[in-house]
């Protein structure tokens, strides 16, 4: 079985870790989490991505 890229994430990741893993910058992830189009969650006042989520979209 190959290994994928998702397999040793956490559950949440920071949105800056996020767009390394999408090779976009962090403003553009930001951009994203803010028009809806990249799945995040607010928690204490941070902005974390879903990784099931992100998987999901890359894989569509």
């Amino acid at each position: 079985m190959e290994s994928n890229v998702f397999d040793h994430l956490p559950l949440l990741l920071a949105v800056p870790r996020a767009a390394s893993i999408l090779g976009i910058s962090r403003a553009a992830a930001y951009r994203l989490a803010a028009s809806g189009e990249l799945p995040v969650r607010r928690l204490g006042g941070r902005v974390y991505v879903v990784t099931a989520e992100l998987r999901q979209l890359v894989a569509s």
